[in-house]
């Protein structure tokens, strides 16, 4: 086609076609020599190729994921490796629409990993679903490289490695003159293909700077993802001349720190109204751009401090002074004491005569027992699911009558105390607002010994003796994650009874009532590190300074 051509109007070229610096880029004398070292392994034959070991043809199996698409690659994999009871590897990973999907060899690992269906809960509180059907073999595995073939390709990239720039040229692979002569046909866009090539690539030439893959037809990058851990220093990528229409496909590789970038003659390229869309677009992706398509890019404005890669740990309990952090604590003592009893009614001395209170979970699209919290989900009063004002409004239970009745009717459960994480929002003379975050199981009907995690909002005034009356109360329960869940109940919460401290030596009750008031513990936790040390005062209090300043007491030894 002539380049004197108009570019159709309404679809904008981001630089000039006829400038195409991305064709001669990187060109140099094939025949020269380079300093690419390789060690050729020559592999045995595959089982299916003439001349190849004979062994039993293995049984392949498709996994999938249904709404896997949704969690990230390595987590997945790793919470499935950790419930599975035998070790597999995942060949093909892929997405196709929501779900997830990969095969496995073995009839065995496919059992097992049906064996690990709904075993693992993810942070919304969803049960992961493994499903498992035979399957041909994977078209990666069909289609590999002869061994022959890969020390052709190995020959190959080692002439079009320039050592000096650490620069490897793959332009027009397919049409390499070496490969043709050896009747080779390496089509790049081929996963296979692009796949050792990525190998060669990481076993040799890990440093590398600059890589050109243009003119090979590549229409996705997926395999490209493996590039940011294979060439972490990779600099300068040349895309040039393929056939990319979405800028999506560059998500994939966007954890490159890339200086220089070739997009130049890709159908993506037509998708932008402006430059200046087009420059923020990839600037988005690689902040450190420099250069675009050969044209130089104002600097990028960055921080010398680069934003960490995991979050912090979670902190433990918050509140505003120790006279607040007593009140509270003695509230929740009593508050769950009689709420994980048989009756709730006792609970009506905790609220205001004009209490209100509420029950979410989390929005559940579709049948609401694939979540297992059917029996919270009339009550729920979740907002973004309810859109019904009347019905937002029956299900806020007012006065602290209907408010308990409302609690009686909801499952019987056991908190785990020593999970509870509390924060406190508000704080005044006449009101106080503090949120508990925690775990508990449910000890009677069809839920029974499931855990759930809860996140539970009172906003509260004061009351006669010193203590807390309920004028609002939100609680949201949802399923605990598979950690929530390995850690629930790993230390025994202390069982209430109407003497906690038992018949003592007047000597030891003297020690006991010395080493609470020190401590700040209660007589029962107290009794207990003195008993664990043989009434060893000075030791149990080594021992209690040492166990506090790790973090390790719990907060519910300090509930007087």
């Amino acid at each position: 086609m002539s380049e004197t051509l108009e570019t159709p109007k309404g679809r904008y070229t981001p630089y000039d076609r006829r400038r195409r610096r991305g064709e001669d880029w990187h060109d140099r004398d094939r025949g020269g020599t380079s300093n690419m070292q390789f060690i050729v392994r020559r592999d045995a034959g595959h089982p299916d190729r003439p001349g190849g070991n004979r062994e039993p043809r293995k049984t392949w199996h498709k996994i999938t994921i249904p709404h896997g698409k949704k969690y990230e690659k390595n987590w997945l994999l790793s919470a499935i490796q950790s419930v599975c009871t035998v070790p597999f590897t995942p060949v093909e990973f892929h997405h196709d629409h929501n779900r997830a999907l990969f095969y496995v060899e073995e009839a065995s690992t496919a059992a097992a990993l049906r064996q690990a269906s709904r075993r693992i809960t993810d942070k919304d509180g969803y049960k992961v679903t493994i499903l498992s059907n035979p399957s041909d073999i994977p078209q990666t595995i069909l289609k590999e490289l002869k061994p022959e073939e890969i020390v052709m390709l190995k020959v190959c990239m080692s002439k079009r490695y320039d050592s000096e720039l650490q620069a490897l040229d793959l332009k027009n692979l397919r049409n390499d003159p070496e490969l043709l002569c050896n009747n080779i046909d390496l089509v790049l866009n081929r996963k296979n293909c692009l796949l050792t090539v990525l190998r060669i690539i990481e076993e040799h030439i890990p440093e590398l700077l600059s890589l050109n893959l243009s003119s090979n037809k590549l229409y996705r990058l997926d395999e490209l993802t493996e590039l940011v851990r294979k060439a972490p220093n990779l600099k300068i990528l040349n895309l040039f001349c393929n056939e990319l229409k979405s800028d999506r496909e560059l998500d994939k590789v966007k954890g490159l720190k890339l200086e220089e970038l070739w997009l130049d003659g890709n159908p993506l390229c037509d998708a932008f109204k402006d430059q200046s869309t087009y420059i923020r677009a990839m600037r988005e992706r690689f902040p450190m751009l420099l250069r675009l398509d050969g044209h130089i890019l104002p600097p990028p404005i960055a921080f010398d401090v680069e934003a960490p890669t995991t979050l912090p740990p979670c902190k433990g309990s918050y509140f505003a002074s120790d006279d607040i952090k007593a009140l509270v604590l003695r509230f929740l003592q009593q508050y769950y004491s009689v709420y994980d009893s048989e009756d709730r009614q006792g609970l009506l001395d905790a609220y205001h005569d004009g209490a209100c209170c509420s029950l979410c979970i989390p929005a559940a699209l579709g049948n609401p027992n694939r979540n297992n919290l059917s029996e919270y989900f009339k009550d729920s009063r979740n907002v973004k699911r309810l859109k019904d004002p009347a019905m937002r409004l029956k299900l806020l239970k007012h006065t602290r009558l209907n408010v308990v009745a409302f609690l009686n009717e909801l499952p019987k459960t056991l908190h785990d105390t020593n999970s509870f994480v509390v924060d406190i929002c508000a704080q005044t003379n006449m009101l106080l607002s503090f949120v508990v975050h925690g775990i508990f199981k449910e000890v009677d009907g069809k839920s029974r010994d499931e855990v759930r995690a809860f996140s539970r909002m009172f906003v509260a005034v004061p009351a006669g003796n010193a203590g807390l009356c309920i004028v609002n109360d939100e609680l949201f329960v949802r399923n605990a994650t598979t950690e929530e869940i390995r850690k629930a109940f790993a230390t025994p919460a202390p069982t209430p009874s109407s003497s906690p401290v038992p018949t003592l030596t007047a000597t030891h009750q003297e020690l006991l009532q010395a080493f609470s008031l020190q401590s700040g513990m209660n007589l029962e936790w107290s009794q207990k590190c003195l008993q664990d040390n043989d009434w060893d005062f000075p030791r149990a209090a080594q021992i209690f300074t040492q166990l506090k300043a790790e973090g390790k007491i719990p907060e519910v030894a300090f509930m007087k």
